[in-house]
């Protein structure tokens, strides 16, 4: 009697010692100080957290109605607006502009026809965002002040998803899910001046700091296309880690790192090379012990920290930003979010 006993207690015991150190190392720690506060879109619990960076806190949450995935800092960074996507349920077809004074919603910007609002961009130096749209298939040049759509560019391809503009010419570059390719659009032209023929599932897309090459990862594919913006043509492919999603470039345009989905990583390239200089594992997935304490790594978003110093990473499945430190390329640290994380912005 006295053994089973003690059996029990020692059975109890290890249930709860397990469950603390579950708990204890699951916990995500903040560990770093600088600048700024990080805005989290957590498309689940469907809110904007926002998160100090020098003090290491959260300051406030906002609620927002619709679903919303991705987010841009306007230039002045008096305002973040938000993409207003939805989910099975519920189509979206709106922006939220919440000013980063006072963290409270400015106003919702509806957009007409066009459904399912996912990538956005803010333009250098004005109150617009172009913001692009999955089922709407178009590029919309919005004034965030008049809440008006000043223009209406249809990409005529399938589920058009993200977009980026080139600092030195009057275009857009945005792709294409569905029609595996990337779209050039011209502003002063107002329409697409050619569409590019890249790999299965074209995602995630980013531009080199001196506008000379667009990157693009394939999602279904397994791959990189390296694009040479004089010519629009491929200039390389390169292989990554099991469906790569968002990439971005480093603030000196060096290293561009991608968040590959399935496998749990981020490959780091160097831009002039071309070549895979290392992945970052994100723990949860590698080792027995991981699996047991973490949830499983989802990469999904990546953010560049201005100072060139630190890259946040959206970590859909554990619910949490990893911070990687660009010098050594490590995992410095991590921050708490809602659930389901994906787009990010940063205002001083």
């Amino acid at each position: 009697m006295k053994k089973r006993k003690y059996l029990v207690f020692m059975v109890g015991f290890l249930l709860l010692a397990r469950g603390i150190t579950v708990l204890f190392v699951r916990t995500p720690s903040y560990t770093i100080q600088t600048t700024g506060k990080l805005y989290i879109v957590n498309k689940l619990s469907s809110d904007i957290r926002i998160f100090d960076l020098f003090q290491g806190k959260e300051i406030t949450e906002i609620p927002i109605k619709t679903e919303p995935h991705d987010i841009a800092t306007l230039s002045d960074q008096s305002r973040v607006v938000v993409t207003n996507y939805g989910n099975i349920e519920i189509v979206g077809n709106s922006i939220t502009v919440i000013n980063t004074k006072t963290n409270t919603i400015e106003k919702i910007i509806e957009l007409q026809g066009s459904l399912r609002p996912h990538g956005i961009v803010a333009f250098k130096g004005s109150n617009k965002v172009g913001v692009v749209t999955n089922e709407g298939n178009d590029l919309l040049l919005v004034n965030v002040d008049s809440g008006i759509i000043e223009k209406e560019i249809l990409t005529q391809q399938r589920m058009s998803h993200l977009v980026v503009l080139d600092p030195n010419k009057p275009f857009a570059y945005v792709t294409n899910v569905n029609s595996n390719s990337v779209s050039v659009i011209d502003f002063s032209l107002n329409k697409v001046i050619k569409n590019i023929n890249c790999g299965l599932g074209t995602l995630g897309i980013d531009i080199t700091p001196d506008g000379s090459e667009i990157w693009v990862t394939n999602s279904k594919e397994n791959s990189i296309n390296v694009i040479d913006t004089d010519t629009f043509e491929i200039t390389h492919t390169l292989k990554t880690g099991n469906e790569p999603l968002k990439l971005k470039f480093s603030v000196d345009g060096k290293y561009s790192l991608v968040a590959n989905l399935s496998d749990g990583s981020i490959s780091v390239y160097n831009q002039q090379s071309k070549k895979n200089i290392k992945t970052i594992d994100i723990p949860g997935k590698k080792k027995i012990l991981e699996r047991i304490l973490y949830h499983t790594p989802r990469p999904v978003y990546i953010l560049m920290h201005p100072n060139g110093l630190y890259a946040f990473i959206s970590n859909s499945n554990a619910n949490q930003v990893e911070v990687i430190d660009m010098k050594t390329f490590e995992i410095v640290s991590n921050i708490r979010t809602g659930k389901i994380p994906d787009g990010l912005a940063y205002v001083e």
